[in-house]
C-alpha cells in the first residue's frame, strides 16, 4: 500500500471534518451568521489541512514498529 493505516484514518477524519463544516454552514442558513462566517470555515480549513497532513505524513516503517515492541 502507498499509505499506511494511520494515513487513511487521517484522510477519513479530514473528509468528515469538511462535511461537518459544510453541514453546519447550511444548517444556520444565514449570510451574516456567526457560525456561517467564522466557525464553519475554520472547521473546513482544518479538514483540508488534515488531508494534506495525511498525504505528506510518512507511513510507519515495519522495522520501527518491531523494535518498539
Amino acid at each position: 500500500m502507498v499509505f499506511g493505516r494511520r494515513n487513511y484514518i487521517l484522510m477519513i477524519a479530514g473528509v468528515l471534518a469538511i462535511l461537518v463544516g459544510f453541514i453546519i454552514m447550511r444548517l444556520e442558513n444565514e449570510v451574516d451568521g456567526f457560525i456561517s462566517l467564522y466557525v464553519a470555515p475554520v472547521i473546513i480549513l482544518g479538514g483540508y489541512l488534515e488531508i494534506i497532513w495525511a498525504i505528506l505524513a510518512a507511513p510507519e516503517k515495519k522495522s520501527d514498529v518491531a523494535e518498539a515492541s
